[in-house]
């Protein structure tokens, strides 16, 4: 089976007070194409830092990452946004999403940076937003969307570039019990219908529990 996702040896270490805090301790992940692998761990045990490590975010790891087979650590900046850009889509606990533009200019802009044409970047957010059930909301700004509905366009604005790996940092973190579980369940849906690979953060066991996969992070080590 293809690998989307190789990790080899990841360290990250932090100096604080004259003391080394290490948090991730040489980590080793696959995922493959179509999988979706839970990182499971309480707060503060590196799945956030590893994250940002798979996501190309921040420097100052040791080790190796593999994208679709592309050697993505050493890369310069140019390089890392080109992965970022064209490879991996990115949902976080708070939806970050743009206040001046609607539900369906969200998930427009990042087809339009890609490359896209406006008409088909148009087609391709109203789908993805109603197959999210946004399907009345695409003209309303993200002050006007409920919390969830704020998140599901989160994640169309994910899927937007047809991403081989999604990277999802406790998705639904922000939301209420009962809601979480409708758009986590979305989510996973859209993924699997998309064809793409998923990593996906969470300290939640009954989240973890859906998906293919899990792997658990315990004091920068994986279990």
């Amino acid at each position: 089976m293809n690998k989307v996702l190789e990790v080899r040896g990841l360290q990250r270490s932090f100096q604080q007070g004259g003391v080394t805090i290490h948090v991730l301790r040489g980590v080793n992940l696959d995922v493959a194409q179509g999988e979706i692998v839970a990182l499971l761990g309480p707060s503060g045990s590196g799945k956030s830092t590893l994250l940002q490590a798979v996501g190309l975010l921040e420097g100052g790891f040791e080790g190796s990452i593999r994208i679709n087979g592309e050697e993505a650590a050493q890369l310069d900046n140019d390089g890392r946004t080109r992965v970022r850009r064209d490879v991996l889509g990115f949902v976080y606990q708070f939806h970050h999403l743009l206040p001046d533009f609607n539900a369906s200019e969200n998930v427009i802009l990042p087809q339009l940076i890609h490359g896209a044409e406006p008409v088909p970047a148009r087609e391709r957010a109203e789908s993805l937003l109603s197959s999210l059930g946004l399907e009345h909301r695409l003209t309303h700004r993200p002050s006007q969307l409920s919390g969830g509905e704020q998140q599901r366009v989160a994640v169309a604005r994910a899927l937007a570039n047809r991403p081989s790996l999604v990277l999802a940092d406790e998705p639904t973190g922000n939301l209420d019990e009962a809601t979480a579980d409708i758009v986590f369940a979305e989510f996973l849906s859209l993924v699997r219908n998309e064809g793409s690979a998923a990593l996906v953060a969470t300290h939640n066991e009954r989240i973890a529990g859906k998906m293919d996969r899990v792997l658990r992070l315990h004091e920068g080590v994986l279990e």
